[in-house]
């Protein structure tokens, strides 16, 4: 046998070529780092709440402070100067026993709205847990004491 002039065997190449696939990841990138500050994971729309327009004369105030203690009180207005007076007072020591007193202010005025004030360094999840727990109650009207 005889062999053609120029006739030869050929190869094949067994590599892979990673030229596209970089343009392609060239051409991600770009779309990527256009796109990034186009939004803004940073801004959240909060509601806002107004002032109520008259505050009530009457209502249950309990007080949480850090420490587990919790103080539960009823104000009430004293007629033309608005100075508000404790009419009691009472500690508790936990959640339990502060639910039991805030029942027995609700069975006895049903009608009184509570305020509920908070130390800063107070967990929210608390301060929430006792709105929550309030509502259960069957309190309709429940709201937060601020600055």
């Amino acid at each position: 046998m005889s062999y053609l002039r120029g006739e030869r065997k050929r190869k094949f190449k067994a590599e892979i070529n990673v030229v596209p696939y970089i343009d392609v990841m060239l051409v991600l990138l770009v779309i990527f780092m256009v796109c990034a500050p186009m939004t803004n994971p940073s801004v959240i729309n909060l509601p806002t709440a107004g002032q109520s327009t008259q505050p009530p004369s009457e209502y249950i105030e309990v007080t949480l402070r850090p420490n587990e203690l919790a103080t539960i009180s009823v104000n009430s207005k004293n007629g033309s100067n608005g100075n508000n007076r404790q009419e009691s007072k009472e500690e508790a020591k936990n959640r339990q026993q502060l639910m039991s007193k805030l029942r027995e202010y609700h069975e006895a005025k049903p009608d009184l709205s509570v305020l509920v004030s908070a130390d800063k360094g107070i967990i929210y999840d608390d301060v929430v847990q006792v709105i929550s727990e309030a509502k259960k109650l069957g309190i309709n009207r429940v709201g937060l004491a601020t600055k």
